[in-house]
Formats: C-alpha cells, sequence, structure tokens
C-alpha cells in the first residue's frame, strides 16, 4: 500500500515538475495565494510570527506581503521537487550556484567531520543534490513524516544521490560513527521543540526553545559546524556556505550549551532576515514558553 502511495506522489510531482518554468512559478503563485487565502489557522500563524520578528521594522503592508510570498515560496517547492526528479548532480549544477565551498572544505581538513547547520529556507529539499554536486559525504537527520507513503517519498527522494538518512530518534551513535568516518551531517535547527529538549535562546528578539543535540556533538567531537542553505535567485538557486561557527568551551557544561545554542541561532536569524519571504513562516517557532528551568545534564 505504502508503494502505491508513493508511485501517486512521485507521478504527480514529476508531472508538475515537467511544466515549463514560467508556468510553474505562475500556478505555484497562484496556489499560494489561494492557500494564504484559505487557510485561516496557517496564515494566522505566519502573519503573527512576522509581526513577532518584524514588528517596529516592517509595515503591516509589508508583513502581509511577506506572509502572502511565503505561501507562494512554499507551494513552488513542490514543483521544483517534481522538476529535480529526472536531474542528476551534473545537470543541477547548471541551476545551482554554490559559494563559500572553502568553509566546507576547510572544516573537513580538521579530519574530525563536519556538522552543518541548516534550516527551512528557500528549497531546502534539494541540498541532497548539492552535496552530491560538491561530492559531499553527508547524512541527513529527519524525522518520519506520519503519512507512510508520503514518508517513504521523501526518504527515497532525499538519498537518491547517496545522502544516508538517520532518524532523529536514538541517532547519537549514528552521528558519531559517521563523524569518525570524516563525513558531514546536516542538522536542520530552526524548529520549535519541547521545553526538555533544550534552552531557550533569543531568535529574532524573543526566546524559543531550540535543540541542544547540535551543540551537544560539537561540544562531545569537537567537530566543525559549518552553515549552509539554498534559497531562490530568479528561475536559478543559490547554495552558500558560511564561516564555522566558533566552539565556545568555558567549563560549564550547560553555558556552553546555551551559548553555543544562541551562536547558532543568530546565524539562522541573519540568513532569514536577507531572504524574508523563503522561510518557513507558517511554523510555530515559538510555540514552547519557559514555564519552568531547563535541568541540568545528567551524567
Amino acid at each position: 500500500m505504502d508503494e502505491m502511495g508513493y508511485q501517486l506522489v512521485a507521478a504527480t510531482l514529476r508531472l508538475m515538475g515537467s511544466l515549463p518554468g514560467p508556468v510553474r512559478r505562475k500556478i505555484a503563485g497562484i496556489m499560494g495565494r489561494l492557500w494564504f487565502a484559505l487557510d485561516a489557522r496557517h496564515r494566522n500563524i505566519a502573519l503573527q510570527n512576522l509581526h513577532q520578528a518584524f514588528s517596529g521594522e516592517k509595515s503591516k503592508k509589508t508583513i502581509r506581503r511577506l506572509a502572502r510570498e511565503c505561501f507562494q515560496d512554499l507551494s513552488e517547492i513542490f514543483f521544483e521537487i517534481g522538476w529535480s526528479l529526472n536531474r542528476t548532480p551534473e545537470s543541477l549544477s547548471r541551476f545551482i550556484t554554490v559559494r563559500g565551498l572553502s568553509h566546507y572544505r576547510n572544516a573537513v581538513n580538521r579530519k574530525k567531520g563536519v556538522l552543518l547547520l541548516t534550516l527551512h529556507l528557500g528549497n531546502w529539499e534539494l541540498l541532497s543534490g548539492v552535496a552530491a554536486m560538491a561530492k559531499i559525504p553527508v547524512h541527513v537527520l529527519y524525522r518520519p513524516l506520519d503519512i507512510s507513503a508520503l514518508d517513504l517519498f521523501f526518504r527515497r527522494f532525499r538519498s537518491r544521490f547517496g545522502a544516508r538518512l538517520i532518524p532523529t530518534a536514538r541517532s547519537m551513535r549514528r552521528i558519531l560513527r559517521a563523524l569518525r568516518r570524516k563525513e558531514a551531517v546536516a542538522v536542520l535547527l530552526d524548529q520549535n521543540v519541547d521545553w526538555y529538549e533544550g534552552p531557550f535562546p533569543e531568535f529574532f528578539g524573543k526566546q524559543a526553545c531550540t535543540n541542544q543535540g547540535l551543540a551537544l556533538m560539537a561540544l562531545t567531537t569537537e567537530a566543525p559546524v559549518v552553515p549552509v542553505y539554498l534559497v531562490r535567485n530568479g528561475d536559478r538557486f543559490i547554495a552558500e556556505f558560511l564561516e564555522e561557527i566558533p566552539l565556545i568551551r568555558t567549563g560549564d557544561r550547560r553555558k556552553d550549551l546555551e551559548e553555543n545554542t544562541r551562536r547558532y541561532n543568530r546565524v539562522l536569524e541573519a540568513a532569514i532576515r536577507r531572504f524574508p519571504s523563503q522561510w518557513l513562516w507558517v511554523h510555530q517557532r515559538w510555540k514552547t514558553r519557559p514555564f519552568c528551568p531547563w535541568p541540568r545534564e545528567t551524567d
């Protein structure tokens, strides 16, 4: 049954992706505007998040425009996934410009593996293609989707160029093995988590519960953390690797986890500020509130 569902999803996306680029973008724009108009719940979440992030910086009119563009950009992702299904890394390279790859190469030369910090910006689903283009052996942390046919599709889509997937549950042993082999592990760190999963560093001026896992991995292994994201640029894409984020060690484990996580959030916020319409504003990033102290680690 899952295989039938997978074939249906794949066929639908291939059809969407087979349309000429201008037609894809036109239809995605229409779909996004309809989604924005009809889905009051996610529209309100996006508007509330944008007001939280840009109140005092941008007008209400601009914030509403950014929210509408967010829905259009999210709609475009599905067409782009379908378009990329028949692409090889070589053919993708004609549409994706990679910048800052030297930052990754400098990090990998440390021979401790590399932790790639990324987020739901632009079309993050094409980053596995970028890894293949750059010949980066990468493992991707992911949470299985609730709909099994969709989960099967995205597992195959994300791994089709050689990326290996690591489910977030009980993942540490596989992550450590990958880093010992001097490979890369990609972590999406821009989503809300429960209060016991990490500290509450600021994100756009408001405390946002953030998973401590990346900071814990960096402190445990000393693997360098290199941010990377992929955004749209007209009818093309730009994948950008940023400078390694220096690891902070003070001798206080809890403070180190908090400070390094705060630095990761700061880098992600800066990327979103550069491309505000391309982030996942429909996600309830500030849902978890700090109602009790964050517990200390136990040995």
